[in-house]
């Protein structure tokens, strides 16, 4: 064997564990591509919403499914069944099988009512931004107005505070959940406002699930929070 000088050893060795780092951050770097992250969107609202997100899921190395799914004319079982499965399905189509859901408003409760009836194999974390985990006291005020009431889209109705209400029979999570609460009211003089601190919409108090791994408040407001730099960089993180 030919021997090798020390100046040639070190040479070598400083090689190796340059090869060695390098290794090691690709394959950091290449985790997220291996990852699907479904963004669901909230009431009355498009995949439009969600862009931002989208692109900075995207930008760090993520592939990412977002879809746009009627939720003003479904009530919430058959919603969470419509969005979930072409979720899936895209993710299906991109080659990925670890899934993740970032989620807004309504589109938690769906990820929620759909894991109560099914397993998703793969599944690895879920962020909601600013779900009514508790139902939702504007929801509850926009059904007594008895003159709305025949307007309101089934999942307004099933997101209220009585015994009826979808997210509150669900219960506890038994997933890895973060969840993200906006602590900014943009419009607080409009009636129907929640009590206490909120987002405009969603008091932080409705936010809150038992089982949840993770929660954080934002001063953001209900209807802007998809598109905040901050938000987005903690779902990232989680």
């Amino acid at each position: 064997m030919e021997r090798v000088s020390r100046g040639g050893a070190l040479a070598l060795l400083f090689s190796l564990m340059l090869a060695s780092a390098y290794t090691a951050a690709g394959a950091d770097s290449a985790t997220p591509s291996a990852n699907c992250v479904v963004l669901l969107h909230g009431l009355g609202r498009t995949s439009l919403s969600m862009k931002a997100l989208q692109w900075r899921l995207q930008d760090a190395g993520y592939g990412v499914v977002n879809i746009t799914y009627p939720s003003l004319s479904h009530p919430i079982q058959e919603l969470s069944r419509m969005a979930v499965d072409e979720g899936l399905a895209g993710c299906a189509a991109l080659g990925l099988d670890r899934v993740s859901f970032v989620t807004h408003s309504l589109g938690g409760i769906l990820v929620r009512h759909y894991l109560a009836q099914h397993d998703i194999p793969g599944l690895q974390r879920v962020v909601m931004l600013g779900p009514p985990n508790q139902g939702s006291q504007m929801a509850d005020y926009l059904e007594s107005l008895g003159l709305l009431e025949p307007f309101l889209p089934s999942a307004v109705v099933q997101l209220g505070l009585s015994e009826q209400s979808v997210p509150r029979r669900l219960g506890p999570v038994s997933f890895q959940l973060g969840v993200i609460a906006g602590t900014v009211n943009h419009l607080p003089f409009l009636p129907g406002q929640p009590d206490g601190l909120g987002d405009g919409t969603v008091a932080v108090s409705e936010t809150l699930v038992p089982g949840m791994t993770d929660f954080l408040e934002l001063p953001v407001s209900h209807t802007f929070m998809m598109w905040d730099k901050d938000v987005a960089e903690q779902v990232i993180f989680f």
